[in-house]
């Protein structure tokens, strides 16, 4: 199963009339950019890699170096998302052709994209030294949500024993900027570290305060992968009746947001059910939990997690098997 949510607050935007329209002075490009920030962020990728491919072509034309090498790097990123990374390392290149440390957001917005290339790449060491560079860079020039950012990567791209220091300084970053929408995701990562560690009283508590962040915002699904979080945490401390509660509460949700056509909570209905399986044959009840896991990797299959996730699918199917002998 995928151990890292990244549950990023998702937000919400209008296209203004700029994002047609062409050309214009810096502000104007900069409010574009925005846009389309807001867009990429709504997870509508294809839709804001369009635009940032507009922006850099007009800002090029005007001469607009730092918000080029922004939209550049930004048309990189929004290829590599959508796992096409040939065709974002040309546009990885223009930007890097251009991005220069006077340029504060032009330059930290392309390490952040340069580390990424570097981690799906499976090149950890490099992507790990970019965002060290990026976070001293943003933390130097006040740049908070950027040197976040830098530090949420390399929780993820670090050694294991680096990765508890680097979520820690995220989180004091993210709390010294006053960037509540990152606690979450931070809190959440740390949690999910405990508990590949084995630590899972630290963990539950700190998936415990993720839930506190995500439940501020306003997206469900965010809100219900949290609170999956915090229940998976409870099994795995061995509070099982606390455990089974939570999970039921996160099946009927989810089942009530696919119901309503929320395509993205039905693996979130085989996630829970899944667990409330192991739960059940936990609390003695083997063929009842069995019973339940097949349904739920009947719904995990129909999500498609034989493409995103091969070997949680396939550990699955083996637990399956292992509990029909």
């Amino acid at each position: 199963m995928r151990k890292r949510f990244l549950l990023l607050a998702v937000a919400a935007c209008a296209l203004a009339t700029t994002i047609s329209g062409c050309g214009g002075g810096t502000e104007e490009l900069d409010v574009r950019l925005e846009e389309a920030d807001q867009i990429f962020r709504s997870r509508e990728y294809e839709e804001a890699g369009t635009l940032y491919e507009a922006i850099a072509t007009d800002a090029e034309a005007a001469g607009a170096t730092s918000q080029y090498v922004e939209a550049c790097a930004m048309r990189a990123r929004s290829f590599l998302i959508i796992g096409d990374d040939e065709s974002g390392r040309p546009w990885l290149k223009k930007a890097a052709a251009s991005a220069d440390p006077s340029d504060s957001m032009g330059w930290s917005r392309y390490l952040g994209v340069r580390g990424r290339f570097e981690w799906k790449s499976e090149d950890n060491e490099a992507a790990t030294a970019t965002f060290r560079e990026m976070f001293d860079f943003c933390r130097e020039r006040a740049i908070y949500d950027r040197a976040v950012d830098a530090a949420h990567m390399i929780a993820i791209t670090g050694d294991p024993e680096e990765r508890f220091e680097w979520a820690e300084r995220g989180i004091a970053m993210a709390e010294e900027g006053e960037l509540i929408g990152w606690l979450g995701p931070l809190w959440n990562n740390l949690g999910w570290d405990y508990l590949d560690a084995g630590r899972y009283e630290e963990g539950l508590e700190a998936l415990r305060q993720a839930r506190e962040y995500h439940h501020m915002g306003e997206n469900e699904l965010s809100k219900l992968i949290a609170d999956y979080s915090v229940a998976y945490a409870m099994k795995m401390t061995g509070d099982m009746d606390g455990a089974k509660v939570g999970m039921e509460g996160v099946f009927r949700w989810a089942k009530r947001l696919h119901d309503a056509g929320g395509d993205e909570a039905l693996e979130w209905m085989g996630f829970s059910r899944w667990e409330l399986g192991e739960i059940i044959i936990e609390q003695g009840d083997k063929t009842a939990g069995l019973m339940l896991m097949s349904k739920a990797l009947k719904e995990l299959e129909e999500a498609g997690i034989a493409d995103w996730d091969e070997a949680d699918w396939i550990e699955k199917q083996e637990r399956i098997e292992e509990l029909k002998d």
